[in-house]
């Protein structure tokens, strides 16, 4: 279902459908908590606590006040009509006869490509030198199918099914604690969609996620607790105070974004829609110094099959209105160089559009970035041919996307290159020039340990398996959810080599069925992950 080929039919048929059934149905599963360990559904949003992580403790201690947000054009963006070839503007019209923009109607970025009048709020940006395109974003054997194409994007394996994503890794191997030792502030604050692949680590999503902006609205005013002692006293009140006792932890954060949104207020006008109240509530975050140093918010709408004239444009106004006040409201508070705005979507559209006055599932198209640490504006990379194509009618790419996540965590996060490395799956990503370089103190690189750990079920059993490569005592703990030890698995020598503990045997004490989490202490370091009791 995820092969490239069934988005090659009519957008009506049972193929398509099942696409985005597909599609759908990873989204149900997320909100139910299944797709994500630490991850639950509340009030009709997606919440994940963000655990802590290497990246956390690294940027608290940085001086590096940079900001990232990402921002998802979901659906697959048209880039086509994005960023208008001027240069080739003839072959353009002539292969999207009703929905091609006329050259009259275009704001001149250059003498080669033109903004479509429906963005205009962006014209001062390009102008002040604060947006840059990167022409052609891709990848090698482009998957059009939203659901493997969205996977890929956050988790940079076009081959394998990884489910990490990019940031997850980052943020997971450099502070294995995470689970036992929350960080301060989250590392990660994902709103408008429910939780995405690129913060997924082995153990858990690390952003707070919250699907309906109203509801991360609501926390930042008022912070949220539940009441984990007025439970009835029987089965079902010890799961419900659990429940609650595990919703408060990941609560947890919301005072400090509490103390974060009134800290600052909104000094611009923003339109009244999804993506304007996403990037209005990161502002008063960013401005209140919360700390978070990367966040995601989401505009949907952009699987233009029919009648696309009118989203596309409504979709794009949309964001560039927005764009336009996110960073007047922060220069209010000069904080405009501190933050990089980048769009990111799943794919481009096809070159020649449908029988539906639309477009179908494409490949390369650009990404945008903004903010004033671009130092001035212009374009990156190649602009793909619209007449030597592939197969399907899709432009070739020209610039893989890790290129770009991999440049933006170096130069402008100031990540050091073997970390930026391995988070990208040791990919040696190329470095291209986005106009800032890493200039003040970042982040440290992280230890490297030779101990590998993890729980294998085996029926009702379950096993901390370990490999090393140096003999060392491990002193191994069992926690519940809660955090409370319910007793010391092992502390003894072991030898260089592969090792099997019998967790439920070697502690000695009854386990039910449910959600626990070991810790090894070693050589004055701490690692602790979760596992199930089946």
């Amino acid at each position: 279902m995820c092969d490239s080929h069934i988005n090659n039919q009519d957008p009506t048929s049972h193929e398509h459908h099942e696409e985005h059934e597909a599609w759908s149905r990873r989204t149900f599963l997320q909100a139910l908590g299944i797709a994500g360990a630490g991850s639950f559904a509340l009030a009709g949003s997606q919440i994940s606590s963000a655990a802590v992580s290497p990246i956390t403790a690294a940027l608290a201690a940085s001086t590096n006040d940079r900001v990232l947000v990402l921002i998802r054009l979901k659906g697959g963006n048209d880039g086509l009509n994005t960023i208008v070839p001027i240069n080739d503007h003839a072959l353009y019209a002539s292969r999207r006869a009703s929905i091609a923009l006329p050259v009259t109607s275009l704001y001149n970025l250059s003498a080669d490509y033109g903004l479509p009048s429906f963005m205009s709020a962006l014209q001062s940006r390009w102008g002040n030198g604060q947006m840059k395109v990167v022409h052609g974003v891709g990848y090698q054997g482009q998957n059009l199918s939203h659901f493997r194409s969205s996977d890929i994007w956050a988790t940079t394996d076009a081959v394998n099914f990884e489910e990490t994503g990019w940031m997850g890794r980052f943020f997971e191997n450099e502070f294995p604690n995470f689970i036992l030792s929350p960080p301060a502030v989250p590392p990660a604050i994902q709103i408008g969609s429910l939780g995405n692949l690129a913060f997924e680590g082995i153990q858990t999503n690390y952003a707070f996620s919250v699907a309906d902006p109203q509801q991360l609205y609501n926390l930042a005013q008022n912070g949220w607790q539940h009441d984990p002692t007025s439970v009835p006293p029987c089965t079902y009140g010890d799961q419900l105070g659990f429940l609650r006792t595990t919703t408060n932890t990941t609560f947890a954060y919301a005072g400090v974004i509490n103390t974060a949104y009134q800290a600052s207020t909104t000094q611009a006008s923003y339109g009244n829609h999804s993506i304007a109240d996403q990037l209005a509530i990161v502002a008063r975050l960013i401005k209140g110094q919360l700390g978070t140093k990367v966040y995601m918010v989401s505009l949907d709408g952009f699987d233009t099959h029919a009648n696309q004239v009118n989203t596309h444009a409504d979709r794009m106004q949309k964001l560039a209105t927005t764009i336009d006040a996110f960073y007047t409201d922060l220069a209010a508070y000069g904080n405009q160089d501190e933050v990089l705005c980048m769009t990111i979507s799943e794919f481009g559209r096809r070159v020649e559009e449908n029988g539906s006055n639309g477009t179908d599932h494409g490949a390369a198209a650009p990404m945008m970035l903004f903010g004033g640490g671009l130092n001035g504006n212009g374009f990156i990379g190649t602009h793909p041919s619209l007449s030597n194509l592939d197969a399907n009618g899709n432009m070739i790419f020209s610039t893989d996307f890790r290129d770009v996540y991999s440049t933006v965590m170096k130069d402008w996060l100031c990540i050091p290159p073997a970390t930026v490395d391995q988070a990208m799956l040791n990919g040696n990503y190329n470095s291209l020039n986005l106009g800032f370089t890493c200039t003040t103190a970042g982040i440290a690189d992280a230890t490297a340990s030779d101990l590998q750990h993890f729980v294998i079920n085996r029926n009702e059993d379950a096993i901390l398996h370990f490999t090393m490569d140096v003999g060392r005592k491990l002193d191994v703990r069992i926690y519940n959810f809660l955090g409370q030890e319910l007793g010391q698995l092992t502390n003894e020598y072991y030898m260089p080599g592969v090792h099997d503990i019998d967790i439920k045997n070697g502690l000695k004490t009854r386990l039910a069925a449910g959600q626990y989490i070991y810790r090894i202490q070693t050589q004055g370091q701490q690692y602790s992950s979760q596992f199930m009791i089946m």
